[in-house]
């Protein structure tokens, strides 16, 4: 069967400052430690200015999308703000109650109910992945832990017959192919591992898939259950779903458009999202999402030395396959934007865009969820630069 790549670029490499000087990981320091990062002093943060807030997401056209919404808190304050609609036919606007699909923001919940079992004993983080999931990897492959799918150090190898759309069209002629978990990960084991696992880090969706299905293996359930059971109803994440094999997006929602080739929008909402089963599938809003990074910052999820792991970087050693420093935690991402150090994750689907970040002791925490138009041509990160930069550049002070 042949599938769209669904791929998950993430907050564009590392971050983006407004200006665009930043870009990819250029703002991250050159070494990372393999302990928990001793603390810095912390970074001034700006006070929150409303005027500007409004106009980074009421600027639609960079990037060309339909609609945005931000949501900040922490200590450092409050504030929520929307642009556009939710429906282009109707012309309704977009509000705190519409769900949106999140993309690879989906990867936080799954990394955490591993780690919940690496808690409960009922795994370890150098559990070798076939010994839980036997015959999925080739035996020719070196053996890929757990902990190296968590923070994607694991090696494993291109997808191989499943093409990246181009074009808007391309996109839609693939909206409702089908996969398997296991189906989808035949496709990234048919050639040799890019490296030595635990020796690099890469950023793959596949990592994810795999540990959606050891969450399944693990609890004698599907991981969607598994995640609902231990994350959702606990912390009344009421407005956050797992579809499953249901396409469409039910309730209040944000519609997803692509642009197409006369320039009309088509809407791509309702879309097939089994290649992102684990890594990408999920959907929420952004009052959800602001209350599980509350919970899970503040210890509520996971126990200290595991949560501990979400906010430590590989070694030193370990490097990009672009020579950058790792920046892929366990679960996590760290980035760095006007000296401030912000943990969380980026994610993206046809027609939706989404970042979730915060400080570690949630003096700022933000949610931002946009809809962009295009085909992933590199310009969706914009957004994300606008506000993040807004959020962490402290403003000269005034002359006395």
């Amino acid at each position: 069967m042949k599938s769209t790549r669904m791929s998950r670029r993430a907050f564009v490499g590392a971050t983006l400052a407004a200006t665009g000087a930043l870009v990819a990981a250029a703002v991250l320091p050159a070494a990372a430690s393999p302990a928990p990062l001793s603390p810095l002093p912390p970074a001034p943060l700006p006070p929150l200015d409303p005027a500007a807030l409004r106009a980074a997401i009421g600027d639609l056209e960079h990037p060309p999308s339909t609609a945005a919404q931000l949501r900040v808190g922490g200590t450092a304050g409050d504030w929520y703000g929307a642009s556009g609609v939710a429906d282009i036919r109707t012309r309704r606007p977009v509000t705190a109650h519409d769900k949106v699909r999140i993309g690879s923001v989906t990867k936080v919940f799954v990394a955490t109910v591993v780690l919940q079992l690496v808690a409960e004993g009922r795994v370890g983080l150098d559990t070798p992945v076939r010994r839980v999931l036997p015959g999925l990897l080739p035996a020719r492959f070196a053996p890929v832990t757990v902990g190296h799918l968590l923070n994607h150090t694991s090696g494993l190898p291109d997808h191989v017959g499943v093409p990246e759309p181009k074009t808007a069209e391309e996109v839609f002629r693939h909206r409702f192919d089908h996969w398997t978990p296991r189906e989808w990960v035949a496709t990234a084991t048919q050639g040799p591992p890019k490296f030595a696992p635990g020796t690099r880090q890469e950023y793959r969706g596949i990592n994810y898939v795999l540990a959606a299905l050891l969450v399944d293996e693990l609890t004698g359930r599907p991981y969607e259950e598994a995640v609902a059971a231990r994350v959702l109803r606990p912390l009344g994440l009421a407005h956050t779903v797992l579809p499953g094999d249901d396409p469409r997006v039910h309730g209040r929602h944000v519609h997803g458009y692509l642009t197409t080739a006369d320039g009309s929008l088509r809407d791509i909402t309702t879309y097939d999202q089994s290649s992102s089963r684990g890594e990408g599938d999920m959907i929420s809003t952004t009052g959800d999402l602001d209350l599980m990074l509350t919970a899970l910052f503040s210890g509520e999820l996971l126990p200290p030395e595991l949560l501990e792991l979400m906010f430590t970087l590989p070694p030193e050693e370990v490097r990009m396959l672009d020579g950058s420093p790792a920046r892929y935690s366990t679960g996590l991402q760290r980035a760095v934007v006007n000296g401030v150090t912000l943990w969380g994750k980026t994610g993206e689907t046809y027609g939706y865009k989404n970042a979730a970040f915060s400080t570690r002791d949630q003096s700022r925490r933000f949610i931002l969820a946009h809809h962009p138009t295009n085909v992933r041509d590199g310009a969706e990160g914009q957004l994300v630069a606008r506000v993040a930069d807004l959020l962490t550049r402290a403003r000269p002070s005034a002359a006395p």
